[in-house]
């Protein structure tokens, strides 16, 4: 055991490695969240912040790639105005906030993580400004972004000649209202997200995941339960995830943080449970912008953008000088010195994060489900919360900023910017959100499907697919003693729901040949020794060119495939198309057509083990796998189970060069009839190499195994 004393808080390691921090009041359990976040995962933290900054090629390397990094979080500019937006935290938050700097910077002042010696740079030390700034970017990044570029691909679709009858049954609604000639006009630069962001080495992959909480009548218990399964780019050491623990003298928390973020994100109290999915709330919005002389066109008139002039530094290089246009659409996507049609984009959060550390104050206290779902209604990011508390009440709330917009204008496709009945007029109430409270069935399930229904306002116009929230439901039901180890085997459960119904239109098609072979017997499981796993890929992944590639362009299909995450966010999108029997798609085609031409291009492959396919290597966010394997930085390469449709998610693939996944990276279980929390992440508690909880979670992660946490004696 490890301990410290201070005069704000005590630390001491379990037999896990987390730390169990105690105080005398809140404020003191801040302090030791900071001081045990740059202790554990202090080198994160500050590449995270240089990264945000836009420093990169500054103070870590010079490259291309790197000024590529940079120049899009100059663009989008998170750092900006973060001591003002300070000044909207509550007295008590900004009193916790400080609290948690002043622990931060306490540890930093007893050690700097080596790596940024061996690079050179001092950090300074850590601001509420520098936590504001991480909030946006968690907010953002691969969640709101991935939104934003679904549209950006309809604006390419709509160039490239796609009709409307084709772009309708992809995303329905999409049409309504579309200027097709207006987007025709419109000059694409380059990709809103560099592929060297979405895959830079300190930026988490944040997307799907699944949670659910049940009521008493359905657990062995009688009490309600709750699990959360976070899936999230897995590759990489240290985990996004934190675990901590907590006691005060009124109570206990049992948590899980992450670097930078001085918040109770997710995890339980005394009295009550709480998990996260995202939403695919549409929370960024484009516009067109009629751009020339500097200014932007407005009704009749023409008003000039501001401009933003940004330097960035290099590594044994020259700075670059970049001009950003702004108005109250956003960023432009290119000069607006010249005349020409450009898109400019706007998130709704980006210029937040005072609130969301203001609403998750009272979790802390909060004693039933009620008050959890008023306190994170209040969050401005786009998540699915769950609650399940100690008396038996459970309940669901969306957060996020959700753009109150023309009432006929969803969001999706872009609007001329001149016109101002197309800007955004306030928000949506998170009373109008997707919300339920005590359901009578007495379960809730959310795994990044479409939840609209549950609202007034209808938030969600491009969800990830229903398949895993479907198949969570389904073994719910099934029984009604459920306890932590049903939970866990739903966690790690590998059936897909896509494969069987796939399947159900394959069957008569299959012919003779290994592929053939291998569905004919798949489980649809995806186990780690299952050959019919990795046929059904092999088939899929050449049905989506065979369906897709005589209007787009084989090529095309073939990157959106390969190098994207296009086909991994919006699958079931796809697969609607797939598995119809009538669709603009098809031409003068059958979908048998389509499907045995597909089933003919791979019948001979020879299928492999699941496990053999789907494999990856956990790599340290500094070195980036760059360094031996011997030399214990990384580890793998390690199997994988589940695919992209199973509620242990198993999808990993390639963007651009770089390898990224959706898998489970943390679990965890609340069974409220005892004080204690099940979980599991894939890594360990600490940053450092050569600690002995670098990779100490690993084994049992993939084991599926979840330790015992208890509260702080």
């Amino acid at each position: 055991m490890t301990e410290s004393q201070t005069s704000r808080a005590t630390w001491t390691r379990d037999e896990h490695g987390i730390p169990q921090i105690t105080a005398d009041d809140i404020t003191g359990l801040y302090w030791g969240m900071g001081y045990c976040h740059a202790m554990d995962r202090g080198l994160q933290m500050l590449i995270m912040r240089i990264l945000g900054q836009g420093r990169a090629a500054e103070l870590l390397e010079g490259s291309d790639e790197m000024v590529d990094v940079d120049r899009f979080f100059r663009r989008m500019n998170w750092s900006g105005g973060v001591t003002e937006e300070a000044e909207n935290l509550s007295t008590e938050a900004r009193v916790a906030c400080e609290a948690y700097c002043d622990g931060v910077n306490a540890r930093f002042s007893e050690s700097v993580p080596w790596e940024l010696k061996l690079a050179r740079v001092k950090p300074d030390a850590w601001t509420i400004g520098d936590s504001l700034l991480l909030t946006r970017m968690s907010g953002f990044l691969t969640l709101a972004q991935s939104q934003g570029e679904v549209e950006r691909l309809f604006v390419e679709m709509v160039q490239a000649g796609i009709g409307d009858a084709h772009l309708e049954a992809l995303f329905p609604g999409c049409t309504d209202g579309l200027d097709r000639a207006m987007l025709e006009k419109v000059e694409l630069g380059e990709r809103m997200v560099p592929e060297a962001v979405k895959w830079g080495i300190g930026v988490p992959r944040l997307m799907a995941s699944n949670n659910w909480c049940v009521s008493g009548s359905w657990t062995a218990s009688g009490a309600a339960m709750l699990s959360n399964d976070p899936h999230l780019e897995t590759n990489r050491l240290p985990n996004v995830w934190v675990e901590q623990s907590f006691r005060w003298p009124d109570g206990y928390a049992i948590l899980m943080t992450m670097p930078g973020l001085p918040a109770p994100l997710v995890g339980r109290t005394e009295h009550l449970s709480w998990g996260a999915t995202y939403t695919f709330m549409d929370a960024i919005d484009s516009w067109v912008e009629h751009c020339r002389d500097g200014k932007f066109r407005r009704g009749d008139a023409w008003v000039p953008f501001d401009q933003r002039v940004e330097t960035i530094k290099r590594k044994k290089g020259k700075p670059i000088v970049e001009t950003f246009w702004e108005n109250q659409h956003g960023v432009l996507e290119g000069s607006a010195a010249t005349e020409g049609y450009l898109l400019a984009t706007r998130w709704s959060g980006a210029d937040g994060g005072a609130p969301s550390i203001n609403a998750l104050l009272p979790m802390w206290t909060a004693r039933t489900t009620s008050e959890g779902m008023a306190a994170f209604a209040d969050v401005e990011s786009a998540f699915n919360w769950i609650f399940a508390d100690s008396a038996g009440d459970i309940g669901y709330q969306m957060s996020g900023l959700m753009p109150r917009r023309a009432d006929d204008w969803s969001g999706f496709a872009p609007r001329p910017g001149w016109e101002e009945r197309f800007d955004w007029q306030g928000f949506v109430s998170p009373a109008d959100l997707p919300r339920v409270h005590s359901p009578t069935h007495g379960v809730i399930v959310t795994a990044n499907q479409d939840l609209n229904h549950l609202g007034h306002a209808h938030p969600i116009n491009a969800p990830m697919g229903d398949y895993r929230a479907r198949r969570i439901a389904q073994l719910l039901e099934e029984r009604d003693d459920h306890d932590v180890d049903s939970f866990r085997a739903i966690q790690m459960d590998t059936y897909s729901i896509q494969g069987a119904e796939f399947l159900e239109v394959l069957a008569p098609l299959l012919r003779t040949g290994p592929i053939a072979d291998a569905l004919r017997a798949w489980d649809c499981h995806y186990d780690l020794r299952s050959t019919g796993a990795t046929a059904f890929e092999i088939f899929y992944a050449e049905l989506l060119v065979e369906m897709f590639g005589a209007a787009c362009g084989t090529q095309v299909i073939e990157h959106l495939r390969d190098a994207t995450g296009t086909f991994i966010d919006f699958y079931q999108n796809f697969d609607r198309i797939l598995v119809a029997e009538a669709s603009p798609w098809l031409g003068e085609r059958t979908r048998e057509d389509v499907w045995s031409a597909a089933l003919a291009k791979v019948a001979e492959q020879v299928p492999g083990p699941w496990g053999e396919r789907n494999r990856l290597t956990l790599t340290n966010i500094f070195f980036g796998g760059k360094l031996p394997l011997f030399l214990g930085f990384d580890r793998g390469p390690i199997p994988i189970r589940g695919g992209r449709a199973t509620p242990h998610q198993g999808q990993i693939y390639r963007s651009g060069e770089r390898l990224t996944s959706f898998t489970p990276s943390l679990r965890f279980v609340a069974d409220m009839s005892a004080p204690i929390l099940h979980s599991a992440i894939c890594g360990g508690p600490s940053d450092r190499r050569f600690s002995k909880w670098y990779k100490s979670g690993v084994d049992d992660w993939l084991a599926g195994t979840l330790k015992v946490r208890k509260p702080p004696e």
